[in-house]
């Protein structure tokens, strides 16, 4: 039987409803968790399902307000890749945070609901054809993050999760405002308003080239807030460092690639008429700020999860310069580099998570003998490490390479830039685990209780280290073709 794409988008709402309702019953934190999982498990097999039908791009329901494309489904995979696996870490995860009374089993129910919902809308943002329903869905990733944030019995989450709404929030003003003026241009050039990306994209050469620019900067604001682009970026670190490990994996590894799906989204509408040189100028200026204030703050951090937090607001700037090279190359690099920052920053909060849970701290003061008790997530973290600075055989690697060999073609000055910035998060990853690590318990002083890491929460450490690694070797064809047609299809040349 071949389903055709409406019934597949439909399916996506049918299962994640069928899977909100069975958790609100369930009583059983495993029957909660095994539910969790097979949400996006479900969700995989669709998005791969789509990939292999014909006909992408599809524009499901009439089009008005949603499409399937191949960027859509890309993403679709990495979160649905990203959420399995945090599921499957959070099972033990939980049951330990209850063991040290950072989480109340009255609260199961609420994380679940709310991690799996935040699935749901993170999925149809990335199906939306329709700017003002991403606004919404985008929006809404918002609210289930902050909940996710704040569920930990720690009233320093409540101001992070506060911080995050409202900065966020704010932000996503001006994209609507940008998304009025989108409206008005199109309403009256064309006769009919609209905010249909797919229409957008056809109609921008006839639109007023300055008023689109207008639009892409009010619309930048709010997209780069979700993403952590400095100078919106003061939400991230602290809610991905007072946030529960699975729940800083996803918001560093799918939630801040909605903030970047929709400045992608914008960029290539705008990429149509003659203001592209200023929104490349532009994007690559706010790339390259991010990556240096984010570096060099990572200099000072005694906190690991904020280490790790601000490594994810520079390597965001670095997906921005991609993007603003605009060149093919640049974009299906900056696209793979999506892929391989999601999986390794993933396995780094997991890793964190460990040492967390063995600590009840990520504070380097308070981490200690950390080889001795946690043999584990210690080389898990420094091979995390090394695949986040872009080492050879990490997938970060050739992206990485790539987009500076385009940068160098843009300006040797940009090169040499980028190269200190790397330069210097470099040293401050290093000279955090050297400090971390060379830490030993005083004389005399009690020895801490070895937490033994269940399976289940280090085998996604596992699989996502191993398939970093493999794409850092073997750069499959498949991908290869896929990323090709989404640089088509948004309009790159």
């Amino acid at each position: 039987m071949i389903l055709s794409l409406n019934a597949i988008l439909s399916l996506y709402a049918v299962i994640g409803l069928a899977i909100i309702l069975m958790l609100i019953f369930s009583k059983s934190h495993k029957t909660i968790n095994a539910l969790s999982m097979i949400l996006p498990a479900s969700y995989i097999a669709l998005a791969l399902y789509t990939l292999a039908s014909e006909g992408l791009p599809n524009y499901v329901l009439g089009g008005n307000y949603f499409f399937m494309d191949h960027l859509g489904i890309y993403e679709v995979l990495i979160s649905g890749i990203l959420f399995l696996l945090a599921a499957l870490y959070a099972r033990s995860y939980i049951e330990r945070s209850m063991e040290i009374g950072e989480m109340s089993p009255n609260t199961i129910k609420l994380f679940y609901v709310a991690f799996n919902l935040l699935l749901i809308v993170i999925t149809y943002a990335f199906f939306a054809n329709n700017l003002a329903l991403f606004w919404i869905l985008a929006e809404l990733t918002t609210a289930f993050s902050a909940v996710l944030v704040v569920i930990l019995n720690a009233p320093k989450n409540i101001g992070a999760a506060l911080k995050y709404v409202f900065i966020t929030s704010t932000c996503m003003l001006f994209s609507f405002i940008g998304l009025i003026l989108i409206f008005t241009l199109t309403q009256s050039n064309l006769g009919t308003g609209t905010l249909n990306w797919s229409t957008l994209m056809s109609v921008a050469s006839r639109l007023s080239p300055g008023i689109l620019f207008a639009s892409f900067l009010f619309t930048f604001v709010g997209f780069a807030a979700k993403s952590g682009i400095v100078p919106f970026h003061a939400w991230l670190p602290s809610a991905h460092s007072k946030a529960p490990a699975p729940v800083s994996a996803i918001l560093s590894g799918s939630v801040t690639s909605v903030g970047i799906y929709g400045i992608i989204r914008m960029y290539a509408i705008v990429a149509q008429t003659s203001e592209l040189p200023k929104i490349s100028y532009f994007l690559i200026a706010f790339g390259i700020i991010s990556m240096v204030v984010a570096a060099l703050t990572m200099l000072n951090q005694v906190n690991l999860k904020k280490l790790i937090g601000y490594s994810t607001i520079e390597n965001m700037g670095f997906l921005l310069v991609g993007l603003g090279l605009g060149t093919p190359v640049a974009v299906l690099w900056m696209l793979f580099y999506t892929l391989a920052h999601s999986f390794t920053k993933a396995s780094l909060f997991f890793s964190a998570g460990i040492l967390h849970h063995q600590f009840e701290s990520v504070r380097m003061e308070r981490i200690k003998d950390a080889f001795k008790l946690q043999p584990f997530a210690s080389w898990s973290l420094i091979l995390g490490v090394i695949a986040i600075i872009g080492m050879p055989t990490s997938a970060i690697f050739l992206p990485k390479l790539e987009i500076l060999l385009q940068a160098a073609s843009f300006s040797p000055y940009m090169l040499f830039g980028l190269l200190i910035v790397f330069l210097f998060a470099t040293a401050a990853f290093g000279l955090f685990l050297i400090k971390m690590f060379s830490q030993k318990s005083e004389d005399g002083a009690p020895e801490l209780k070895r937490f033994c890491a269940p399976v289940t929460m280090k085998l996604p450490i596992i699989i996502l280290l191993a398939m970093v690694f493999v794409l850092g070797v073997f750069f499959p064809q498949q991908l290869n073709d896929l990323l090709k047609t989404i640089v088509s299809e948004l309009g790159i040349r």
